[in-house]
């Protein structure tokens, strides 16, 4: 992908909105294996993004799928699909199911150009993650707060509408749901979040260290994904405010391995 940079910044415009500082890091499988040594990471789900073009996005899922072929004790994977493309996104994630992806995402409404609550277009690719067991990621965003790239509007009350139009699809929203956790002290909001999660992606960036604590109190650790958001930050600075949190060694376990063990069924003992 390094080689073909300039390639894709025309070609898929969730990949120029990303990647056009060439100060923004790429990373290779091999790659992210040598830092999951180097931090103590024993298992990592790998994803691609919200990509907009059809060739790029089967391109990079068939390098996701021969990297989760060739360690399967060490990484997992996720398709990359746009829903707007409604009949041929859940071919293409029905046939990375095949091949023995787990997931779809991370979704990036934004520069994929769609809406989350928009049903005619979501229904397609969520009926497929429905009927194969897949995990839905997407990406989320703050309502309020400092610009970055990729920023976006995916707010809570996007991912909200999405929550409640697929209540059977486990969904994770990334970057601790945009602030959506915050929202769980409304009684209405806590009942609609049965098969809900929320990932550590770029913490650091976005928010306080407290904010382990802060989430933790209000919807319980159990609904916690540590995630780095590599190779934006290696998983050991991720780690290192999980660590530093008031919360228990028991919670930590929790966020820091158990969840993700229990969620993606994985055959590893929690660390």
């Amino acid at each position: 992908m390094r080689t073909q940079r300039e390639r894709y910044l025309t070609i898929d415009a969730t990949f120029g909105q990303l990647f056009s500082d060439p100060r923004t890091k790429l990373s290779t499988a091999e790659e992210l294996l040598n830092v999951m040594d180097r931090d103590g990471v024993s298992h990592a789900v790998v994803m691609g993004m919200g990509w907009t073009d059809t060739g790029l996005a089967r391109e990079v899922n068939d390098y996701i799928i021969d990297a989760v072929r060739r360690w399967p004790d060490r990484l997992s994977g996720f398709a990359g699909v746009n829903p707007a493309w409604k009949d041929d996104a859940a071919r293409e994630a029905d046939r990375c199911a095949t091949h023995g992806l787990i997931g779809i995402g991370e979704l990036h409404p934004d520069t994929q150009s769609y809406d989350l609550g928009n049903e005619d277009i979501m229904t397609p690719v969520m009926d497929v993650a429905e009927e194969r067991g897949l995990i839905v990621t997407t990406h989320a965003s703050e309502p309020v707060g400092h610009p970055y790239a990729g920023k976006g509007k995916t707010r809570p009350e996007a991912l909200w509408n999405l929550i409640l139009g697929f209540p059977k699809v486990t969904i994770v929203c990334a970057h601790w749901g945009g602030g959506l956790p915050f929202y769980w002290l409304m009684p209405e909001v806590a009942n609609s979040m049965c098969n809900v999660y929320f990932d550590t992606a770029a913490s650091p960036f976005l928010y306080s260290p407290t904010v382990f604590t802060t989430v933790a109190n209000i919807i319980g650790a159990d609904r916690i994904l540590l995630a780095s958001d590599y190779p934006l930050m290696r998983t050991v600075r991720v780690l290192d405010e999980l660590d530093k949190s008031q919360l228990s060694d028991q919670q930590k376990r929790a966020i820091a391995s158990e969840n993700a063990i229990r969620l993606l069924d994985l055959a590893l003992s929690p660390s």
